[in-house]
């Protein structure tokens, strides 16, 4: 079981008590895709996907963004329990969509560059490092279906 400092469970609990789902959502997935495009594979059902301003301007990739990040929000509501909170969505990505598992950190270092632009000068080391804490949380338990 991880253990969590008061700042950390604070600080977790601001950062999305804060966050704008829709646009913080769609930035970091649209991100992903555009800076990682091998992970386009996953969305081929999206549509066009050819260029930056084609993912930017995509609706569904807005969508599963907003997606992603309310799943994320599970997380912060069961800090104390991130692996069975996500055991579901662990088979699904890996048995059924045979999502490759490094996908989820190349995600979650999108949504940290999105999260420091929002925060700005908010986003101080001590904020940083819980924030990629909760993250790598929330990966292990995502990607333990793998192991």
């Amino acid at each position: 079981m991880v253990e969590w400092t008061e700042f950390e469970r604070a600080t977790i609990q601001d950062i999305f008590s804060k966050m704008d789902y829709e646009s913080v959502g769609h930035n970091a997935l649209a991100r992903c895709l555009v800076v990682y495009p091998w992970t386009q594979r996953y969305f081929g059902n999206f549509g066009n996907l050819y260029n930056a301003a084609a993912i930017m301007g995509n609706p569904l990739v807005a969508a599963h963004g907003t997606v992603v990040l309310h799943g994320l929000d599970k997380a912060v509501k069961n800090m104390d329990n991130i692996k069975a909170t996500y055991a579901e969505l662990s088979v699904l990505h890996s048995e059924k969509l045979h999502v490759d598992p490094d996908n989820f950190r190349l995600l979650a270092d999108c949504l940290t560059i999105v999260v420091a632009a929002r925060l700005g000068s908010g986003f101080t080391p001590d904020v940083q490092a819980a924030f990629q804490k909760f993250l790598a949380v929330v990966i292990s338990a995502l990607t333990k279906q793998y192991h």
